[in-house]
């Protein structure tokens, strides 16, 4: 979601009530396959692909249906061919999304994203529109109970990590891009248990909004993490105290 903050930490509760309606484990075997395709099916060779298996276990995802998403991606099953975009908008006070699609259909998802925009006070963009407001980094979750803060500091940090910091009842650890794979295996290697570990656009400048700003901000976000094509969205904006308690 939004980087690594309080917004993105509750959005990403809903991940149960995705998984109830099918949708987390659409994204999942959505981004398995890709990342077979693009980097091969072994793990210990792909670390994108390592990345969403630990994301399937997470999800308790049966094994048969991650090993089905392996070979579909490496062609020893027939599958639908995926295409991954970027789709870049405006919302409401002027927030700036970004989406990442994966989608067997550009020309359908297009049309849904941009009528998920339209009806909710919002446009979307060409490339470049809002993609200069982000940077892309790695982002690494644990739970508070995971490790004490001097050990997680010691190991994140010695590995190469930004920064650590407690959001809501996770300790959230930030790498730069291409260090979010060495800083995760020190983390592992340490004995110190993930939630998870992924990339993520991360505002540069983020907005803090409140009031009905941030319900329609709120309610765009809602409709685009929930199209079935859409994999993962950002934005800019973050709530106020007062807005973040009415959302709880």
């Amino acid at each position: 979601m939004s980087g690594h903050s309080k917004w993105s930490t509750i959005k990403r509760k809903k991940g149960a009530l995705d998984a109830a309606r099918g949708k987390l484990f659409t994204k999942l075997i959505k981004e398995i396959t890709i990342a077979a395709r693009v980097g091969g099916g072994e793990p210990d060779g792909n670390s994108r692909l390592r990345r969403a298996l630990d994301a399937a276990r997470a999800a308790n995802m049966p094994a048969d249906t991650v090993i089905r998403g392996i070979k579909k991606g490496t062609g020893e099953l027939e599958g639908v061919q995926y295409e991954e975009l970027v789709y870049e908008g405006v919302g409401p006070d002027g927030a700036l999304f970004l989406c990442e699609v994966v989608t067997d259909n550009r020309n359908r998802t297009i049309a849904e994203v941009r009528k998920i925009f339209d009806k909710n006070h919002g446009q979307i963009g060409s490339g470049g529109s809002a993609a200069w407001a982000f940077e892309q980094k790695g982002i690494i979750r644990l739970d508070k109970e995971a490790a004490s803060e001097e050990d997680l500091f010691e190991v994140a940090v010695g590995a190469g990590a930004e920064n650590l910091e407690v959001v809501g009842d996770q300790w959230v650890v930030t790498t730069a891009r291409n260090d979010l794979d060495v800083v995760s295996k020190a983390i592992g290697d340490s004995g110190i248990t993930e939630s998870e570990a992924a990339l993520a656009y991360v505002p540069k400048n983020p907005k803090i909004v409140e009031g009905r700003d941030a319900e329609k901000l709120v309610q765009l976000f809602d409709a685009l993490d929930d199209n079935d094509d859409v994999q993962n969205v950002f934005a800019d904006f973050e709530l106020s105290e007062q807005a973040l308690a009415d959302l709880s």
